[in-house]
């Protein structure tokens, strides 16, 4: 889907936009099981909103302290304790948020501290199960990052955990806190581009550090990482600096394109559409340029039938030879919904109430005879008052960040104990259909998705 900058016919304004954010955020080693915590896990009593909230990262790299400079924006948020395997990243968290903060290797020292209420998970994709489970059995309440799981196996035990412990648990999909993404629910709920048959979605890269060749550090070495804390439960193998910090390359600790980039687009549809997922997906793709000894491809483009009636359909390249861009197209029978940049667009080409005549071939006898039959039963209407709006486009005020609402949505839930916005079950939702993706890849066939039971249907992992 290009750009779409269609002419503008009307904006929302701030105020009405500001007030729809309020609404949304305020609505809505492989460490074993922390048994001598587990007395903390009771179901907390909610936080006075004088209080601050304390919060430690668990996972420090690019995406952890960007998380984390955005949450400390939200009011009575601080931080006390990092997480990190490369010592590089913890001294660069006590230079950033001060010398007092807490650091450690091993993130369970962070579970066991008294003065910490809740974590932020932005460990490789084969942590987040572990360390949410651990998190949430030791008293603390959970913001993990996208995707949830790295196996199956992890959802249900990561949804059972949040459950019998009565944490809060949030996804870090932020795009479902986004007022964009909330204005196309409304928008497509409305009826405003009528009966929907397709969504088209995609996030396409064109740099070295789209496609993940993060910049390693000048000391990387066994002596600053922490390899088998690192490693977990991830294959044994000896200490390489381009895994440890370009880890998403490798199958092992993340989930490829699909757990990067296509579980936001699962999540926006999911939310946007109200639905809990697809029945069947196919998947192909390749490792078309970055060929570097990764083991993930750099394009997939994949397709997916949802029983509710129609088709969703996502391609992530890292070779497009443009700018990065993301975005999704909602298609109805009446027009399109588009959300690119910081707009939502809506196109309306309503369906023509007569069907039209195709009697050219007939004889001229048959023709008059059947014009005259059709002008009887579609009688032209002349509308009276101005055209309709072809075109609708809202636009987010200058500086929006969707990010930050979604932490809002997150630390009113710690402090309130209601419902966040993305609980387990949504994200193990959105992230199981997006890994259908992978098997499909691998496997070179259709897989089979239950939703209601977010369960695989042909096979099992």
């Amino acid at each position: 889907m290009p750009p779409f900058e269609p002419p503008v016919s009307s904006i929302l304004d701030r105020r009405g936009f500001l007030r729809a954010a309020g609404l949304i955020s305020a609505a809505s080693v492989a460490a074993p099981r922390l048994h001598a915590l587990a007395a903390q896990s009771a179901p907390a009593a909610p936080v006075s909103a004088n209080d601050r909230i304390r919060l430690a990262l668990i996972g420090a790299g690019g995406q952890g302290q960007y998380d984390t400079s955005v949450a400390l924006q939200v009011p009575g948020v601080e931080l006390v304790a990092v997480a990190d395997c490369y010592d590089g990243r913890l001294d660069h968290c006590r230079e950033r948020w001060g010398a007092s903060l807490f650091t450690t290797r091993d993130y369970r020292e962070i579970l066991a501290r008294s003065d910490v209420d809740a974590v932020l998970i932005a460990t490789p994709d084969h942590w987040h199960k572990q360390a949410a489970v651990d998190a949430m059995h030791a008293g603390k309440d959970v913001y993990c990052e996208k995707p949830m799981i790295h196996l199956y196996s992890d959802g249900p035990e990561m949804i059972q955990a949040a459950r019998s412990t009565g944490r809060i648990l949030q996804i870090g999909s932020q795009r479902v806190s986004s007022m964009l993404y909330a204005k196309a629910r409304d928008l497509l709920a409305s009826g405003a581009i009528g009966q929907l048959n397709m969504v088209t979605a995609h996030w396409d890269r064109n740099s070295a550090i789209g496609a993940w060749d993060y910049t390693i550090p000048l000391d990387a070495s066994t002596a600053t990482c922490d390899w088998p804390r690192f490693l977990g439960t991830a294959p044994q193998i000896p200490f390489s600096a381009e895994q440890f910090f370009q880890w998403r390359k490798w199958q092992a600790y993340g989930s490829g394109v699909a757990g990067d980039l296509f579980v936001h687009l699962f999540s926006g549809t999911h939310f946007i559409t109200g639905v809990k997922g697809p029945t069947r997906a196919m998947a192909t793709g390749g490792l078309r340029f970055w060929k570097d000894g990764r083991n993930v491809p750099d394009v997939m483009l994949a397709l997916f039938d949802y029983p509710e009636g129609f088709n969703l359909n996502l391609r992530v390249n890292f070779v497009d030879g443009g700018q990065e861009n993301e975005g999704l197209l909602f298609t109805g029978s009446e027009g399109t919904i588009a959300i690119s940049g910081n707009s939502v667009t809506v196109s309306r080409v309503p369906r023509e109430s007569a069907p039209g005549l195709t009697v050219g071939t007939f004889t001229e006898a048959m023709q008059r005879q059947m014009r005259s039959q059709y002008a009887a039963r579609y009688p032209v209407v002349h509308p009276a008052g101005p055209p309709p709006s072809a075109v609708d486009r809202y636009a987010a005020p200058d500086g929006y960040n969707d990010s930050y609402d979604h932490f809002a949505n997150f630390f009113h839930a710690v402090r309130t104990r209601q419902p966040v916005v993305e609980d387990a079950v949504f994200g193990f939702r959105a992230a199981g259909a997006a890994l259908l993706s992978n098997l499909s890849y691998e496997q070179d066939s259709i897989i089979h998705w239950d939703p209601v039971a977010m369960k695989l249907v042909n096979r099992s992992v």
